[in-house]
């Protein structure tokens, strides 16, 4: 989920010609996150203090020089970088009160940008024909001759610049009769890659791009003017190539637009799902207004939206937080809030509202009731809904400091103290944000585990997780952790509630739980019908002899046509037609690992993570599953006892996948033959026996229409012979 808060004026906005598009030349970040560098399209540059509203410095050309490049702040120098009348680098430091006064250098050739680009690195100036240099280099010698990569008719339209360890690269597009190009410049080795942006058979041409990086990828998004927004991945350490090389792209979003084609909007990414989107039509409003808005890209939902006033520039930057939006004479910046993603949170887990005596349980209310909820109620005035939406914009925001406060005591507080105020968020939140903040307390609280390895607190971790609204991917290492700290009990208690665990996952806490010693879960006090369920299982026995379910392991041996019986070689060696074995593992583990199996899971992205357990945890757990077939066949009202119990056909699917994964390795254990011999019956018993159950299915059915058109007496007695 995300929220857009109520947003302010940080200043005005002067463009520099009566029809341009633009409004500003830039807003970069500074020093310090609370301050940013403002350069208008005429003459000033500004360095504003966010929080406060307020100017800190400001710098003016003199008359007849205009600003043709966005001042950055040099991290490494600790000084500001812009450029004047194309070819003037300009550099002072915050003491220097005028232009007249700072450093500049004349270069011969005309600048298109100047980009920051790390904290430890030197900014990089972009020429108006392609080239590239750092500011150090390029300083050292003002004159030296720049390269012109791009011919004169090839026009740049967007740039920047990223650092990923020591790899730092600039981007740039470029627009040629039509044709649009993305030039990747690397300088680790030194070299300059071409690609050529896919058109659109609308003709709709890119309005907006951002880049960032993660796991050493370079991700592009692209904005069209047909709402379309794509998606590129290209590798920051790459291999020179040459030529003009095709951009793989994947659409991850279509925006509504409505009968036209957008003309001026902009996008930036805000994090791995999330993206903020300006200029772009609300879906559910009417023509004529502009707005903010926050989409998710994994689940195209539109998560917060926000009505901007007057004309959109097609600018956007977000900073900490904060996205700064120009439009109309002013640049606004609005705070904003973007939780981790997740499929419950898209489509609106919610917290129901509390009432007299008891709080009702989580639950998952309807989508469109909460839409148009307001749709039975009688109209009223604009001034009312304002007014409602005050009280709600001033509830949420006293809500949200006090969650805020919590989170920053949870980093120092005692464990005695984070209990205490836990219990206080939970036992008074409530509403449509109670996700976000269960949420954001177990972030916090798995962040102050793994960091401090003398704090941790499985009764408020199990509260987090008892409210039901906690997922997996609303918080990634809660499961890991428990493994980590041993606390198995945390970690059934996931599995049971958790929906979207992941595969690789779920193959962690299987080869934990088959590590784990017996003696080591005596005192964990794990889910009591599950283990209630394991005792019953161990202590079942054998009515007098008489098997269930038609399941006959002698008639299976004798039938067994392609497998050869092994022969019988020691006489001290168990038969595998007895039905009567000792389970292999104790009460409380088989418990969790009866979790694992009833896990959700997809067969092929499971398989390559269980191909990573060792010969000894695939025999162990497959003697287990073997256990737990023979229990289930030996008294069928084992599978209906009421406990959390997996099904006979979970324990089939694991061990078809365990035996996927590892008969290759099985086949040259000695100890694992007998095993998978007896396995391999279990497998054929299962299909014979779906089988004749279909050849009842289609004998009962084959009667059913020969019986249709017969009348029989009031009472009779018939005997149908099916064989």
């Amino acid at each position: 989920m995300a929220a857009l808060f109520e947003g302010f004026t940080l200043c005005g906005v002067v463009s520099g010609s009566p029809g341009a598009e633009a409004a500003l030349l830039g807003v970069e970040v500074e020093r310090e996150e609370d301050r940013v560098v403002v350069t208008d399209c005429g003459r000033s540059v500004t360095v504003y203090k966010v929080s406060d509203q307020k100017p800190l410095g400001s710098w003016h050309v003199r008359q007849g020089q205009t600003l043709t490049c966005a001042a950055v702040w040099s991290t490494r120098s600790e000084e500001y970088v812009a450029v004047t009348d194309s070819r003037v680098i300009r550099v002072w430091k915050d003491e220097d009160t005028s232009f007249d006064k700072t450093f500049k250098a004349t270069v011969c050739a005309d600048v298109a940008r100047v980009h920051a680009a790390g904290a430890h690195s030197e900014p990089v100036v972009l020429f108006a024909r392609g080239a590239v240099r750092t500011l150090d280099t390029l300083l050292e010698d003002p004159r030296q001759p720049i390269e012109e990569p791009l011919p004169e008719e090839e026009a740049i339209r967007w740039s920047c610049s990223l650092v990923e360890g020591k790899q730092l690269v600039t981007m740039f597009t470029t627009e040629q009769n039509g044709d649009h190009f993305l030039y990747l410049q690397r300088f680790v080795p030194n070299s300059l890659h071409k690609y050529k942006l896919e058109a659109e058979e609308s003709g709709a041409r890119p309005l907006s791009l951002c880049a960032t990086v993660r796991d050493q990828n370079i991700n592009l998004l692209c904005l069209y003017a047909s709402g379309c927004v794509y998606q590129s991945v290209l590798p920051v350490h790459g291999k020179v190539q040459d030529g003009v090389l095709p951009l793989p792209r994947t659409l991850v979003l279509q925006l509504p637009v409505g009968d036209g084609q957008l003309t001026s909007a902009s996008l930036v990414s805000l994090d791995e799902a999330s993206i903020a989107v300006v200029g772009v039509p609300h879906p559910s409003a009417g023509p004529g207004k502009e707005f903010l808005c926050i989409w998710n890209t994994n689940f195209q939902t539109l998560q917060a939206a926000k009505e901007i006033g007057g004309k959109i520039h097609g600018q956007l930057w977000s900073y900490s937080g904060k996205l700064y939006v120009p439009h109309g004479k002013a640049l606004t910046v609005i705070p904003y809030e973007c939780e981790r993603s997740s499929l419950a949170t898209a489509l609106g887990r919610l917290q129901q509202n509390q009432r007299e005596g008891p709080q009702s349980a989580a639950t998952v209310i309807s989508w469109n009731a909460l839409l148009h909820a307001d749709a039975v109620q009688p109209q009223r005035g604009n001034r009312g809904v304002e007014t409602r939406r005050s009280k709600s914009r001033k509830s949420q925001m006293t809500s949200l400091l006090t969650v805020d406060q919590v989170l920053e005591e949870m980093k120092t507080a005692s464990e005695d103290s984070v209990t205490r105020e836990v219990q206080i968020i939970l036992s008074g939140a409530a509403g449509p944000d109670f996700q976000l903040v269960v949420g954001r307390l177990a972030s916090q609280l798995v962040s102050r585990c793994q960091s401090d390895p003398g704090f941790y607190l499985h009764h408020t971790l199990a509260q987090l997780v008892h409210t039901g609204c906690l997922c997996h991917s609303l918080c990634p290492n809660l499961l890991m952790l428990a493994l980590e700290k041993k606390d198995y009990s945390l970690a059934q208690l996931c599995l049971q509630l958790f929906p979207d665990i992941p595969e690789a996952v779920t193959c962690a806490c299987l080869k934990a739980f088959l590590d784990v010693a017996d003696s080591e879960l005596q005192t964990e006090n794990l889910e009591p019908d599950s283990v209630s369920f394991m005792e019953g299982v161990v202590a079942g026995c054998r009515k007098d002899g008489v098997l269930e379910n038609g399941f006959s392991p002698v008639l299976l041996e004798e039938e067994s046509c392609d497998v050869t019986v092994p022969p019988r070689k020691r006489k001290d060696e168990a038969n595998w037609s007895v039905l009567d074995v000792p389970c292999p593992v104790g009460v409380k583990k088989a418990a969790l690992l009866n979790e694992i199996l009833q896990t959700a899971h997809t067969e092929s992205f499971l398989l390559p993570h269980l191909k990573d357990l060792t010969a000894q945890q695939v025999v162990l757990f497959l003697r287990y599953l073997k256990f737990l077939y023979l229990k289930y066949y030996q008294d069928a009202s084992t599978q209906t006892m009421g406990l959390r119990s997996p099904t006979a056909t979970q324990v089939m699917d694991w061990v078809c996948l365990t035996l996927d994964a590892h008969f290759t390795v099985l086949v040259m254990v000695p100890e694992a033959r007998d095993l998978l011999f007896q396995l391999h019956n279990f497998v054929r018993s299962q299909v014979r026996l779906i089988c004749e159950l279909g050849k009842i299915q289609g004998t009962l059915q084959d009667l059913h229409k020969l019986k249709q058109g017969e009348d029989a007496d009031l009472y009779s007695i018939e005997v149908i012979e099916l064989f």
